[in-house]
């Protein structure tokens, strides 16, 4: 009877005891919208982030103007990166973005791409320069022009440069700027319109050509918090204009466009 009464009571401790500790609490979450453009560099980033704060991060990349629709028809976003003025423009028209957390965080630039083993090698873009007979039978990919941020810059620089006539029944139009770079580097494009940062990290390409800066808007990358965003937003925010993310952006070539935080 004895060891029956002491079995009971320590079965009975162990419970009470499991019963009292607390469920383990979900991990804080951050989900981002950001363009295509910027995935090597924000993922680098966002580990950076996590480590330093346990916050969780989830990213989505797309075209940025495929970002601001998704978030107009109410997908739960904390954060948007956007690769242009314009979209970002569009969300606080919307009043899908929270205006005093929008920062103008980052700079790029436009250039011409070329399969790695292509005969094309360099050449300069300017006035009078035959870009269609540079490609001849193939085609130029880039992002579609009229929604897409490195398709509408990619037809401005064309346009002003003389060019947009004669190529335009050549030009390819994807859904986002790394679909345009995977197809050159797969050789199915002849050429290909992308940002500097894009080709860096994509072995299959070389740069044969840059756009003249003045031939195209400034390319600007434009961050905010969404007016539904999580209480943690502001702090990424943040650590996106620290020393450690300016670090990060300007190793895969963007230009960091604020004095960082710290």
């Amino acid at each position: 009877m004895l060891k029956l009464f002491v079995r009971t009571a320590v079965a009975a401790i162990v419970v009470i005891a499991a019963g009292a500790v607390s469920p383990p609490q979900a991990q804080e979450q951050l989900t981002i919208f950001a363009a295509a453009s910027l995935k090597n560099a924000l993922d680098d980033v966002n580990v950076a982030f996590n480590r330093k704060t346990r916050i969780k991060i989830v990213t989505s990349y797309a075209a940025t103007s495929a970002l601001v629709r998704q978030i107009e028809q109410g997908a739960p976003a904390d954060i948007f990166a956007s690769a242009d003025l314009e979209w970002m423009d569009h969300g606080l028209e919307k009043n899908l973005i929270n205006l005093k957390t929008r920062v103008n965080l980052l700079g790029n630039r436009l250039v011409l791409i070329a399969p790695k083993d292509s005969r094309i090698t360099s050449v300069k873009l300017e006035k009078g320069f035959d870009l269609a007979k540079l490609v001849g039978d193939g085609r130029i990919v880039t992002g579609d022009v009229k929604s897409v941020p490195v398709g509408r810059y990619a037809a401005a620089a064309l346009q002003r440069l003389g060019m947009w006539s004669s190529v335009e029944k050549r030009m390819a139009m994807v859904e986002n700027v790394r679909v345009a770079l995977t197809l050159v580097a797969r050789g199915e494009a002849t050429l290909g319109i992308v940002y500097a940062t894009d080709a860096k990290v994509e072995p299959g390409v070389r740069i044969v050509a840059q756009f003249p800066a003045d031939s195209y808007p400034e390319i600007i990358y434009p961050v905010a918090a969404t007016v539904k965003a999580n209480p943690e937003a502001p702090r990424y925010l943040d650590y996106l204009k620290s020393e450690t993310s300016k670090f990060l952006f300007e190793k895969y070539g963007f230009s960091f466009l604020v004095k960082p935080t710290s």
